[in-house]
């Protein structure tokens, strides 16, 4: 028979059966107190973080016995249902320490992938949603074949399919991305549990590129390998083991030591954005930096850029109204290079934003040009750093928490490149409206 338990936001038991509760209370638990069994809490932390079902089968050591159950929890808005199948009893046991196997992504990948053992989709970087018209979040728990479909190769093989069945690394799958339609090339490194057990691919998405005579790679993709080698990689194991610690992998440890744990992953996610503006930086400022112009639907891409911050705004308290949108506004310009825009200047919009405040995303025709307007309810920006906010590097308060001060140069960068140009207009206390303007198709 099954047992079942409701857990709120904290992680407090708010309501379970009599079993479970007996179970809980012999772990030293209680009602209205962290649940205490610790491999329940780790599946149930995990399942209120990624927002997805997540179910997998545990032991649990219960007085003179080991239980051997299947736990199911699904997160929902109110906190977390559990539901946990015992199979079968043993006597008690300890094995050697297992220590779960942690694989970087694939050297050179333009971004990364994570899926479990059911091809379910676990991480996908905002950016990476971004350049594609994609929604990270939305994403998670879903099938691979959502963000990629699987192509066969010269052979008429499936290089991910047959690294499944074989539970090994793979390279060389062709796929296009569902939301662009860009092909792409994808390997994976196989990843497996403390037990040894296969648990899916930390995998990479690599672009088509130019190649030259000389060197066999193009000077972006060149500086890109240095940044894998040097940043990407390390950085990518540093922030892998943080999370196999914060998740409790292993097993129980000090609170203390998770908190550590997800700050340590969250820096290093912010250092990991900075690599990125840097290869973005790189690329924008070489001599053969070209944009590949074509009609894109403005109105369409602020849609898309928008759906991107929905959980971010919902958790922050911050209202994302996106008006006027409704009808298409075809501009020239390059589609993934808008989107990067438009999320960077809603990404700032969100982070000044104060909580219970509004954001107002607006499209408009101004003569031969099309508009896109940011606009939050901020502290703004006193006029004297108006200008100064474009610069490399320029941040108005280097104190506050925030990016690399790159984006909004990245951005002009890449606006007047497409024949257009970002201006401000705010004034100290009043708010900030960023307005991106491009030509019109």
């Amino acid at each position: 028979m099954a047992l079942t338990a409701r857990l709120d936001h904290a992680d407090r038991l708010i309501s379970a059966d009599a079993d479970f509760t007996m179970l809980n209370d012999r772990a030293g638990g209680a009602p209205g107190e962290l649940l205490a069994v610790p491999q329940l809490a780790t599946v149930v932390r995990l399942a209120r973080r990624l927002r997805i079902l997540v179910q997998r089968s545990v032991v649990i050591a219960d007085a003179d016995v080991d239980l051997e159950c299947w736990v199911r929890a699904v997160p929902g808005a109110d906190g977390v249902t559990l539901t946990v199948a015992p199979m079968r009893e043993r006597p008690a046991w300890r094995s050697a320490v297992a220590v779960a196997h942690v694989v970087a992504p694939p050297a050179g990948a333009d971004w990364v992938w994570e899926i479990d053992a059911a091809l379910r989709i676990t991480h996908l970087p905002t950016a990476a949603g971004a350049a594609h018209g994609l929604d990270p979040s939305a994403l998670l728990g879903k099938p691979l074949t959502e963000l990629f479909t699987l192509l066969p190769d010269a052979a008429g093989g499936m290089a991910l399919l047959e690294a499944v069945a074989a539970q090994r690394d793979f390279d060389g799958q062709p796929a296009t991305i569902r939301g662009s339609g860009e092909s792409v090339t994808l390997a994976g490194s196989a990843r497996r549990n403390a037990m040894g057990v296969f648990a899916g691919f930390v995998g990479g998405a690599f672009l088509p590129v130019r190649k030259t005579e000389d060197t066999g790679l193009t000077p972006a993709q060149a500086f890109n390998t240095r940044l894998d080698g040097i940043l990407r990689g390390p950085l990518g194991r540093i922030i892998a083991n943080a999370d196999s610690i914060n998740a409790a992998s292993d097993g129980p440890i000090d609170p203390h030591y998770v908190d550590y744990a997800a700050d340590i992953a969250s820096a290093g996610r912010h250092l990991m954005g900075l690599v990125d503006d840097l290869a973005d930086l790189e690329a924008i400022e070489r001599d053969d930096f070209r944009i590949e112009f074509e009609t894109v639907d403005l109105a369409d891409v602020l849609r898309r850029a928008a759906g991107l911050f929905a959980v971010r705004a919902t958790d922050a308290g911050v209202s994302i109204d996106v008006g006027g949108a409704d009808a298409p506004l075809p501009a020239i310009g390059e589609f993934r290079r808008i989107l990067q825009i438009l999320v960077n200047l809603i990404g700032n919009a969100l982070r000044y934003s104060p909580r219970g405040g509004n954001v107002w995303l607006r499209v408009q025709r101004d003569g031969a040009q099309v508009v896109a307007i940011v606009a939050d309810q901020g502290k703004g920006i006193a006029p004297e750093d108006q200008a100064r906010i474009f610069a490399k590097f320029a941040r108005v308060d280097p104190r506050e928490p925030g990016g690399s001060g790159l984006g909004l140069y990245i951005s002009r960068r890449l606006a007047r490149a497409m024949g257009g140009d970002i201006t401000v207009d705010s004034a100290a206390g009043e708010g900030a409206r960023f307005v991106l303007r491009l030509p019109a198709a």
